[in-house]
């Protein structure tokens, strides 16, 4: 019974789990989470409500919509994280097989020569005296199957299964994160296209009002009323506009090809779609955007960084369990005996269980420096698990600031366009009157566009500020219908 007791022993440590525990996260950000504010949510539209996970359908506009569903589902880059998904649980189904006995199904024959040993086989003798020796034959047959298994003494199988959970859950949040860019890429494109679109009709109107007013100015120029100057002039200013149109057409075929390829089509196929003109569709009045905290739990970024933390601190047990012993279990279970027709006699049933404990305990110091190393590089994970999360506070803290700015100046340049509105509206009743001339009122005209481009362009500056938003708020993803980890 003695013998026996290491033997136990070994098999009671199959409760012991090397390597640290994971306590989480390191604390990040405490003064941000313990505010409870943004620093640079100053405008009146920020409201602290948590934002919403389809946030571009607050736009208002359905092909948007459209489009981002698309790319959602058709995408490339989206089929690649699914499929790094799927190749993390199945490391770990793998790992999790690991700790369950291996059957194979084998057929034996043995033939053995064991000297000074008598089998009841056939036997030899040779020599004379005392100093004769016997040679014992031996021939074995068997048809059965094998079993072998390796007993997780020192958890380093439980802890590579912890690495793989971990290590999905990361993939979890990398998809979400693709998610996120994937629909903020969309919305931009989009929006830069219906902006190019707009400032391409405001331009073609610029241009037909300065060729009216070169017409007139020829005219005078025939008359003697106008100099070769005024017409030079003008007829610059009319073609440096119509070369604008050459750009902006390029422009718009760009992000036309840009959002068929983020949809998962080829270039051109979105043409027909995209063709009609739309304005730029414009945030909502109020834009919930949370708190630190919210974002510090949400953006998947973080969650990616946090994962991967955990997946190097199970690592560390992996390495440790290697400095310990192994336990394998190895069994054959069949029917043989010393001929062949003993395979099929039932009565030859024969069993064999051979437990082996081995040691690398002469590895030159390589397991201790895969430990020093495993540590290394969760100490790493951590520090750029910290890292994320400053970055995310800095982006997002920019992207609110931004965006208010943005909404500041676009409420100053619409008061620009107004005015420009009425002084053409005025000038053009004195015109009616005889009071002012056409070409007076085709530049005042010609001012009143240049004020609606700049308010066009501080929309769309404005729409993309708010899709930076949310973006740095690492909303355009939802929670998965299955579990990450299984």
């Amino acid at each position: 019974m003695l013998k026996t007791l290491p033997l136990a022993a070994l098999v009671l440590l199959g409760a012991c789990t090397v390597g640290p525990n994971y306590a989480g996260p390191p604390k990040a950000a405490s003064d941000a989470v313990a505010r409870g504010t943004f620093v640079r949510a100053k405008d009146q539209a920020f409201a602290p409500t948590p934002g919403l996970a389809r946030w571009w359908e607050s736009l208002g506009d359905s092909t948007l919509n459209r489009l981002v569903d698309d790319a959602l589902a058709h995408s490339p880059n989206i089929d690649v994280a699914q499929a790094r998904i799927r190749e993390a649980r199945a490391q770990v189904d793998s790992k999790r097989a690991g700790e369950l006995p291996s059957i194979s199904a084998n057929g034996t024959y043995l033939h053995a020569e064991l000297p000074g040993t008598s089998l009841g086989t056939s036997s030899d003798s040779s020599g004379s005296g005392s100093s004769g020796s016997s040679l014992s034959s031996l021939n074995f047959y068997n048809l059965g199957g094998q079993v072998s298994w390796e007993a997780d003494l020192f958890g380093g199988g439980r802890r590579g299964i912890e690495q793989a959970r971990a290590t999905v859950g990361q993939r979890f949040a990398d998809l979400a994160d693709a998610q996120v860019s994937l629909s903020a890429q969309v919305a931009q494109a989009y929006v830069n296209l219906r902006d190019v679109q707009t400032r391409q009709r405001i331009n073609v109107q610029s241009s037909a009002l300065q060729h009216q007013a070169l017409d007139l100015t020829r005219q005078r120029y025939q008359a003697g009323t106008a100099s070769l100057l005024d017409v030079q002039r003008l007829q610059t200013q009319a073609q440096n506009t119509d070369a604008q149109n050459v750009p902006l057409a390029a422009q718009i075929d760009q992000y036309k090809d840009q959002l068929a390829v983020l949809t998962g089509r080829e270039p051109g196929a979105l043409d027909t779609t995209l063709d009609t003109p739309a304005p730029v569709p414009l945030p909502p009045a109020q834009v919930p955007i949370g708190d630190p905290a919210t974002l510090l739990s949400h953006r998947p970024d973080i969650r990616s960084a946090e994962r991967a933390l955990a997946a190097g601190n199970a690592n560390i047990g992996v390495q440790k369990a290697k400095l310990f012993p192994k336990l394998n279990f190895m069994g054959i279970v069949g029917l043989g005996g010393t001929s062949p027709g003993n395979v099929f006699d039932p009565s030859m049933l024969t069993t064999l269980a051979a437990p082996m404990l081995s040691w690398s305990f002469l590895d030159f110091g390589r397991t201790r420096a895969a430990i020093r190393s495993a540590e290394a590089q969760r100490d790493e994970a951590e520090a750029q698990y910290r890292e994320t999360v400053l970055e995310a506070l800095q982006d997002a803290e920019k992207n609110l600031s931004l965006f208010g700015n943005v909404r500041q100046q676009l409420g100053q340049l619409s008061e620009a366009e107004r005015t420009a509105t009425q002084a053409a509206l005025l000038n053009r009743q004195r015109y009616q009157a005889g009071t002012s001339t056409l070409i007076d009122q085709l530049d005042i005209e010609r001012q009143q566009l240049s004020a609606m481009l700049s308010v066009a362009q501080a929309k769309a500056q404005l729409t993309n500020a708010y899709i930076g938003v949310q973006k740095s708020l690492g909303l355009g993803w939802s929670e998965p219908v299955a579990p990450p980890a299984r």
